[in-house]
Formats: structure tokens, sequence, C-alpha cells
């Protein structure tokens, strides 16, 4: 599998995204990492990434569910209206400290949302992303 060309974190925590930043750029997952603390600024960027050819918007995006202001579903719900050309080339996957069942559930429910992965990010998380999601596509 080729290295992704643009991976989106969206945490309100910073030293959560300082810890998967370091993890993507360690396992050359992604040739360039963009962290966001709030979902409404990670939606502007993603809005300012819309463009025809489709090869600004990110590869994929590891979202929180539970952010100060607007959560990961709220997110959710204002991805869906960006284009589908934009957003079908892209893999939407939640990093949650939640643990409810209820919300795990939930974010399967979405058919935007690839899977559901409980924090920290490891490098097995992303080994196993590339083997089930990303090399399917190719």
């Amino acid at each position: 599998m080729n290295t992704l060309k643009k991976v989106v974190l969206i945490d309100d925590d910073e030293v959560n995204n300082f810890v998967c930043e370091s993890i993507i750029r360690t396992e050359n997952f992604a040739e360039d990492v963009y962290s966001f603390q709030g979902a409404e600024e990670a939606l502007e960027f993603l809005k300012s990434s819309v463009e025809p050819s489709g090869k600004k918007f990110p590869d994929l995006i590891f979202l929180d569910i539970n952010m100060p202001g607007m959560d990961g579903w709220n997110f959710i719900e204002e991805y869906r209206k960006l284009p589908e050309y934009a957003t079908q080339k892209c893999s939407l996957f939640m990093l949650s400290s939640a643990v409810d069942r209820k919300d795990i559930q939930c974010a399967r429910s979405h058919k935007e949302v690839k899977e559901f992965f409980s924090k920290p990010l490891s490098p097995e998380i992303l080994e196993f992303i590339k083997e089930e999601f990303l090399m399917r596509v190719e």
C-alpha cells in the first residue's frame, strides 16, 4: 500500500493529537497530517479542500465523538452535506475513548464511518486499516 497523501485528526485533546500525529508519521502512514481541536475548524478546512478533482480532500479522517461545541455526531451530519465526489474517496474512522456500547453501535450504523476504534491510536490499528480498508480500494 502506498502512503496516504493527507490524514485529518479531529479531537479536542491536544496531547492525543500530538501522539496520533507522531504514530502516523513514524509508521509512514501519510505524507501530511492535519490536526484540529474543534470539529467546526476541521469542517471549514474540509470545505476549503473541496474541488472537482477531489485531490485536495483528505484520504482519511480520525474523528472523536465527545468534543465541546460540535461533537462527532454533529460533524457527521455536516460532513454529509459536502459533495459526494469529494467524500467518496475519504475513509472516516471514529477514534474515541467512549466505552458506551450505544456510541460504538451508533458509530458503526453511520454509513460514512468505516469502523470504530478505541483510543489510543496504535501501529496495529494503522496496519488493520491498511489491510482491511485501504488495500481494497487501490
